[in-house]
Protein backbone atom coordinates (compact mmCIF):
# COMPACT_ATOMS: atom_id res chain seq x y z
CA UNK A 1 0.00 0.00 0.00
CA UNK A 2 1.45 3.29 -1.12
CA UNK A 3 1.52 6.09 1.43
CA UNK A 4 2.69 9.67 1.05
CA UNK A 5 2.71 11.66 4.27
CA UNK A 6 3.36 15.40 4.22
CA UNK A 7 4.53 17.47 7.15
CA UNK A 8 5.95 20.90 7.87
CA UNK A 9 3.02 23.16 7.08
CA UNK A 10 1.93 25.97 9.35
CA UNK A 11 1.34 29.66 9.77
CA UNK A 12 4.08 32.07 8.76
CA UNK A 13 4.33 35.79 8.10
CA UNK A 14 4.92 37.13 4.62
CA UNK A 15 8.61 36.97 3.79
CA UNK A 16 9.15 33.95 5.99
CA UNK A 17 10.13 30.39 5.16
CA UNK A 18 8.81 26.88 5.60
CA UNK A 19 10.15 23.47 4.67
CA UNK A 20 7.69 20.78 3.70
CA UNK A 21 8.57 17.10 3.80
CA UNK A 22 6.87 14.13 2.20
CA UNK A 23 7.74 10.63 3.37
CA UNK A 24 6.89 7.85 0.94
CA UNK A 25 6.38 4.14 1.55
CA UNK A 26 5.04 1.20 -0.38
CA UNK A 27 6.63 2.16 -3.71
CA UNK A 28 10.04 2.06 -5.33
CA UNK A 29 10.69 5.69 -4.55
CA UNK A 30 13.64 6.16 -6.87
CA UNK A 31 11.51 5.06 -9.84
CA UNK A 32 9.06 7.93 -9.47
CA UNK A 33 9.00 11.57 -10.35
CA UNK A 34 7.85 13.41 -7.24
CA UNK A 35 5.76 16.55 -7.42
CA UNK A 36 4.25 19.20 -5.20
CA UNK A 37 0.87 20.71 -5.93
CA UNK A 38 -1.26 23.18 -4.02
CA UNK A 39 -4.90 24.08 -3.82
CA UNK A 40 -6.31 27.27 -2.42
CA UNK A 41 -10.00 27.61 -1.44
CA UNK A 42 -12.19 27.97 -4.51
CA UNK A 43 -9.31 27.31 -6.90
CA UNK A 44 -8.12 24.34 -8.89
CA UNK A 45 -5.18 22.25 -7.80
CA UNK A 46 -2.05 23.68 -9.40
CA UNK A 47 1.45 22.45 -10.10
CA UNK A 48 4.18 23.85 -7.89
CA UNK A 49 7.33 21.82 -8.52
CA UNK A 50 8.60 18.39 -9.56
CA UNK A 51 11.85 16.47 -9.44
CA UNK A 52 13.07 13.45 -11.38
CA UNK A 53 14.43 10.37 -9.64
CA UNK A 54 18.05 11.45 -9.86
CA UNK A 55 17.35 14.90 -8.51
CA UNK A 56 19.22 16.39 -11.44
CA UNK A 57 16.12 17.72 -13.14
CA UNK A 58 13.76 20.03 -11.34
CA UNK A 59 10.76 21.97 -12.60
CA UNK A 60 8.87 24.90 -11.12
CA UNK A 61 5.76 26.92 -11.68
CA UNK A 62 6.57 30.47 -12.74
CA UNK A 63 4.90 31.78 -9.60
CA UNK A 64 7.42 30.05 -7.31
CA UNK A 65 10.58 29.99 -9.46
CA UNK A 66 13.48 31.45 -7.51
CA UNK A 67 11.67 31.23 -4.15
CA UNK A 68 10.95 27.50 -3.76
CA UNK A 69 13.40 24.61 -4.03
CA UNK A 70 12.44 20.97 -4.45
CA UNK A 71 14.86 18.22 -3.46
CA UNK A 72 14.78 14.54 -2.65
CA UNK A 73 16.63 11.96 -0.59
CA UNK A 74 16.15 8.59 -2.25
CA UNK A 75 17.81 6.78 0.65
CA UNK A 76 15.24 8.24 3.02
CA UNK A 77 12.31 7.99 0.59
CA UNK A 78 11.58 11.65 1.20
CA UNK A 79 10.97 14.70 -0.96
CA UNK A 80 11.25 18.25 0.33
CA UNK A 81 9.96 21.66 -0.64
CA UNK A 82 11.90 24.59 0.77
CA UNK A 83 9.73 27.69 0.53
CA UNK A 84 11.34 31.10 1.00
CA UNK A 85 10.04 34.65 0.63
CA UNK A 86 6.53 33.42 1.18
CA UNK A 87 3.60 35.56 0.07
CA UNK A 88 -0.06 35.55 1.11
CA UNK A 89 -0.86 34.17 -2.37
CA UNK A 90 1.09 31.03 -1.42
CA UNK A 91 -1.61 30.16 1.13
CA UNK A 92 -3.02 26.75 0.21
CA UNK A 93 -3.09 23.08 1.07
CA UNK A 94 0.11 21.57 -0.30
CA UNK A 95 0.13 18.01 -1.59
CA UNK A 96 2.94 15.75 -2.65
CA UNK A 97 2.34 13.26 -5.41
CA UNK A 98 4.12 10.55 -7.38
CA UNK A 99 4.12 9.71 -11.07
CA UNK A 100 6.15 7.48 -13.35
CA UNK A 101 6.52 10.18 -15.98
CA UNK A 102 7.06 13.89 -15.46
CA UNK A 103 4.00 16.07 -15.97
CA UNK A 104 2.56 19.33 -14.69
CA UNK A 105 -0.94 17.86 -14.95
CA UNK A 106 -2.23 16.63 -11.61
CA UNK A 107 -4.27 13.94 -13.43
CA UNK A 108 -1.00 12.24 -14.38
CA UNK A 109 -0.05 11.58 -10.76
CA UNK A 110 -1.11 8.20 -9.40
CA UNK A 111 -0.40 8.64 -5.71
CA UNK A 112 -1.20 11.53 -3.38
CA UNK A 113 -0.62 12.55 0.19
CA UNK A 114 -3.33 13.95 2.44
CA UNK A 115 -2.01 17.50 2.23
CA UNK A 116 -0.59 20.00 4.68
CA UNK A 117 -1.91 23.52 5.23
CA UNK A 118 0.33 26.49 4.60
CA UNK A 119 -0.99 29.88 5.65
CA UNK A 120 0.94 33.07 4.96
CA UNK A 121 -0.24 36.17 6.78
CA UNK A 122 0.31 39.67 5.46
Amino acid sequence: QVQLVESGGGLVQAGGSLRLSCAASGLTFSSYVMGWFRQAPGKEREFVAAIRWSGGNTYYADSVEGRFTISRDNAANTVYLQMNSLKPDDTAVYYCAATRRYSRDYASYAYWGQGTQVTVSS
